[in-house]
């Protein structure tokens, strides 16, 4: 099936720059991207109902998004969406829902990304991108994203690779162990020590798949070691290597169902060299040739 990169420069920070940069600057790095990006407008900074901020730059990228993709979709093409925050998996998770019925999430990320609103301690939807998706602490979200939850059923999630679990105990946060299938990244490491990470991500693929026989896939490289890319706004101890999500994401896409792919989090404002942003190239070519 033909690929249809889509580039979204959204920040949940309610500002230009940053992450919202990331599609550009892949493109500048070689990554081919056969349309335009889509266009946003200019969000303001402020805190809404929710406790979010920039709400209307949520519900229109939300919006955007799901057009978009629901038109790739319709051409017979597979969406992959470069980011731009986490939160532009919700406009793919819809369009997904609304072609193909129930559908179901592979969720690559370093963080559970599912804080309640009100209690972000930085006002960005890219916390809690996961809960929304769930339908969880949704009531003061804007209409346009209440209105499409939830996305999706816990019995169809997966998340490989969380790792902010002290962080949300601190904070008095819930995690979503118990509600969702969360494997941690020690647990991917022994997989892949012993050969079977692959294999592995195949068997959390058919986990879903029992609930959702189709499903989306998405990445946000902050699951990666700071020591493999470091240009990510929010870093943290421990991660997982390139080699490693390599495997993950290749595996993934090899596995039925898949409708599409999401990659996320990229800030060239802290990558002065280049050199994450012609990795991540690499990465999304050689998942895309295997």
């Amino acid at each position: 099936m033909k690929v249809e990169i889509i580039g979204v420069p959204y920040n949940s920070a309610g500002r230009p720059g940053g992450v919202a940069a990331g599609p550009k600057a892949l493109r500048d790095a070689g990554l081919t991207l056969a349309d335009p990006d889509i266009i946003l407008a200019e969000p303001t900074a402020v805190r809404g109902e929710s406790g979010l901020l920039a709400e209307g730059a949520l519900v229109e990228m939300t919006e955007v998004v799901a057009a978009r993709v629901g038109a790739a979709f319709a051409a017979g093409r597979m969406p992959l969406i470069i980011g731009g925050d986490c939160p532009v998996s919700l406009g793919a998770l819809a369009a997904s829902r609304d072609r193909h019925g129930e559908v179901g999430l592979l969720f690559v990320d370093g963080h559970e990304d599912a804080w309640p609103p009100a209690k972000s301690t930085t006002g960005e939807a890219a916390d809690c991108e996961l809960g929304i998706a769930l339908g969880l602490n949704a009531d003061r979200l804007p209409d346009g994203v209440k209105r499409l939850l939830p996305l999706v059923h816990p019995d169809a999630v997966v998340a490989l690779g969380p790792r902010d679990s002290d962080e949300l105990a601190a904070e008095g946060v819930d995690s979503l162990a118990g509600t969702i299938s969360v494997v941690r990244p020690a647990e991917l490491a022994d997989e892949h020590a012993q050969g079977g990470l692959a294999e592995f991500t195949i068997r959390q693929v058919k986990t879903l798949r029992r609930r959702a026989p189709n499903w989306w896939l998405h990445v946000d490289l902050d699951v990666l070691a700071t020591e493999q890319l470091a240009a990510v706004d929010y870093q943290q101890p421990g991660g997982l290597t390139w080699e490693q999500l390599d495997t993950i994401t290749a595996a993934a896409l090899s596995a039925p169902g898949c409708l599409g792919w999401t990659v996320a989090i990229y800030n060239p404002e802290l990558d002065d060299n280049g050199v994450g942003a012609r990795r991540i190239v690499q990465y999304v070519r050689n998942a895309l040739r295997d």
